[in-house]
């Protein structure tokens, strides 16, 4: 495992000597400002780096992005990024914090201040205290952020330290005994360094039974001003969530998608957990060469650790004597699993910017690099059935404690875990040919290496990814673009072991072609985007039909597959009027298995053709806030719409649609709110899971409300 300490010291010496070289160069006295803002709607920003690792204007970006801003976050009372997908046009939730993305599952492709670090992976529910915005991409990333899905990639921006002083404590109460509380302060220590600290905790009893949930967080960070062009910005975050009564899977449904039993339906006891404890430390530093040269360095260190034991359904029980074993006999085996996973992780990004001008066109180069390593580790115990002390389960007449894990006779599956190593150089020009043409090119080169610790098994991969786009501004106010980009994802070791020549699968990838319109109405104060795209990912892995089982020397797994998703979507953000502030969205898609065995575990039989399990053709999501100036406050109404989906086994999954509303009052330096979320208490399911499992529920009515107080 890697030593934290030796890489805290690393850090402090090369910084140490950097910083002693510039600030032998530096002779007079430094003066600062510090810009504090500037105008801006309360959802609409207009600029970010998420698609060119350079700051650019979203109108002039050849691809469908969204950055969901603090204040949406604030008004949406969102504490978790679930909270926030009826904001995210073709986003809906799949499991936990895993999402469908352009009618693909993702829960990996996540990404913290632009490198990759997720304190949350394995079963964890990112928590937004820590985060400024949460920005988006649509479609395949790789061609600047490596391997991941083609549907899009998630980036969350923290909060830094800053010479802005500030003060904020937040109480949080609401129904299903919600209670919390955070710190949030930040200001100058001297006129070259900042500081920011901060502190939550929230707990808070689910719907579902036998199950709650706690999460604290306590982060801190300096912010240096080594000279007027060298900045270095540093935290330390440390996290931790206990669930109770987790894993949560789902509840059965029949095949036309209604419930068998209540939605607080869970198959775990009282008893069952998951523990997770995480510490981040991320440096990153920032040195201008001159007005036209630059460099950005991040290093972050992430060291993660899950303890969890839970009870997972298997099977149903024969009770009836027929013969048949099926949901009528209303009785479930289970089996029991405790597990510990462990990931320790570094991750090393370096950016170099150049700018330069040639007569009417401008280039912005971007030539970077980055370093990810990962070691986990993964202990495996379990005990299946009557056979080894687990007592069955009715669902209708719920026998919960009449099981002790204590008396249950655990086998050890030997379980390991992986040493994964990425590397990636890639380079990219953006090209402004006066002002109506917008060139960007840019070509990545990936290395994967994967050591499976546990059989002994390495293999490694490459790939080389592109993209390339251009996007035409007739008028300073619209803009349309044509994108095509292309994704790259090796294959787990876990799979490459399931073929008969080791090593032998080639990496999925992805092929996106994507043409849209942005525009901006009333001087700025809306900006809508509009995009099409087709999604062609090949190789996809999918089990071998002709497969008979172990030892038969015929591969389990071929990369035969290959899913086409198509589809379009619109969004709208910004002030309708002085008072009125909106985002709303609306996605369509269709996501088919093209090529490939119909049934196979990534899909199902839905119709003529194999959709993607948990992939709905049309969303819309609707946030809108009018402002009551003359008392100091301002409601806000919701809606979330997801259409039909399958389940994992092909079971419906009903459509549904969920509204919420606010409303916030501030007096003086303090601010109450009060969120309902599912105003009406409806009943539905987000998204599917397999038979056994059933749905995942969605949350009946929530009622959250803070008080803020600024000092």
């Amino acid at each position: 495992m890697f030593n934290p300490n030796y890489l805290a010291l690393s850090i402090f010496v090369s910084l140490s000597a950097f910083s002693q070289m510039t600030f032998a160069k530096q002779s007079d006295k430094i003066e600062t400002i510090e810009v504090t803002g500037r105008a801006q709607q309360f959802y609409l920003e207009t600029e970010s780096k998420i698609g060119t690792k350079t700051n650019l204007d979203l109108i002039k970006l050849p691809q469908s992005a969204q950055v969901l801003t603090e204040q949406l976050i604030i008004d949406q009372a969102a504490r978790d990024i679930t909270d926030l997908y009826r904001s995210i046009a073709g986003v809906s939730e799949y499991s936990y914090s895993g999402v469908t993305f352009r009618g693909f599952r993702d829960d990996a492709n996540v990404f913290y201040d632009g490198v990759r670090g997720d304190p949350y992976s394995g079963f964890g529910v990112p928590q937004l205290f820590n985060v400024e915005r949460v920005e988006v991409l649509k479609g395949p990333a790789s061609a600047l952020y490596g391997g991941g899905e083609p549907g899009g990639m998630i980036n969350y921006v923290t909060k830094k330290p800053s010479y802005l002083e500030k003060r904020e404590l937040k109480l949080t109460l609401g129904n299903y005994n919600t209670r919390g509380a955070s710190l949030d302060m930040t200001g100058g220590l001297t006129d070259t360094m900042a500081y920011r600290v901060g502190g939550y905790y929230e707990e808070q009893d689910s719907f579902r039974n036998n199950a709650d949930s706690k999460n604290s967080e306590f982060t801190g960070g300096l912010l240096f001003d080594l000279t007027d062009l060298t900045t270095l910005t540093t935290s330390v975050d440390y996290i931790k969530q206990d669930l109770g009564g987790n894993r949560l899977r789902g509840v059965p449904v029949d095949d036309n998608g209604n419930f068998l039993v209540d939605p607080s339906y869970n198959a775990n006891e009282s008893f069952d957990y998951q523990d997770m404890e995480a510490l981040v430390l991320q440096a990153q530093l920032n040195h201008s060469f001159s007005d036209d040269f630059s460099v950005s360095s991040t290093v972050r260190y992430l060291d993660n650790e899950r303890d969890q034991a839970y009870h997972e359904s298997q099977n149903w029980v024969d009770v009836n004597g027929d013969g048949v074993a099926n949901i009528d006999d209303e009785t479930i085996r289970r089996e029991y699993r405790k597990q510990f996973r462990a990931n320790e992780e570094i991750s090393l990004t370096t950016d170099f910017v150049y700018n330069v001008e040639q007569g009417n066109l401008e280039h912005q180069f971007l030539f970077g690099g980055d370093y990810h390593v990962v070691e986990t580790q993964y202990d495996y115990l379990r005990a299946r059935y009557e056979a080894d002390g687990v007592a069955n389960l009715n669902i209708y007449t719920l026998n919960y404690g009449e099981t002790d894990p204590s008396t249950y006779n655990l086998t050890d599956l030997d379980r390991d875990g992986v040493d994964t190593d990425r590397f990636g150089v890639y380079a990219q020009d953006v090209i402004s040919i006066g002002e109506q043409w917008t060139v960007i090119a840019g070509l990545r080169y990936d290395y994967f290496k994967e050591l499976n610790k546990e059989t002994g098994f390495s293999y490694s991969d490459n790939g080389v990814t592109p993209r390339v786009a251009v996007t035409y501004q007739p008028i300073e106010n619209t803009s349309v673009y044509i994108n095509y980009s292309e994704s790259f994802n090796p294959t787990s070791s876990g799979d490459q072991e399931d073929v008969v020549d080791e090593g032998n699968l080639d990496p999925e990838t992805g092929k996106q072609t994507e043409l849209g319109m942005k525009n901006r109405w009333f001087d700025g104060k809306i900006m809508s985007t509009f995009a099409v795209y087709q999604i062609n990912k090949e190789n996809v892995v999918m089990s071998n039909p002709d497969d008979t089982g172990a030892g038969d020397g015929i591969a389990a797994l071929l990369n035969i597959g290959e899913v086409e998703s198509r589809g379009f979507e619109t969004t709208l953000v910004g002030d309708l009027s002085e008072h009125w502030t909106i985002t709303a969205n609306y996605a369509y898609n269709d996501t088919q298995v093209v090529d490939g065995v119909t049934g196979d575990t990534l899909s199902d039989t839905f119709g003529d053709g194999s959709r993607f399990a948990n992939a709905p053709r049309h969303q819309a999501g609707l946030w809108s806030r009018y402002g009551l100036d003359s008392i100091n406050s301002s409601i806000a109404f919701g809606a979330n719409y997801v259409s039909e989906q399958v389940s994992s086994d092909g079971q419906k999954v009903k459509p549904f649609t969920v509204f919420d509303m606010s409303w916030t009052s501030r007096f003086d330096d303090v601010l109450l709110s009060v969120n309902i979320n599912n105003l009406f208490d409806k009943e539905y399911a987000v998204s599917g899971f397999s038979q056994r499992n059933g749905h995942f529920p969605g949350s009946p009515r929530e009622i959250v409300g803070q008080i803020t107080y600024k000092f």
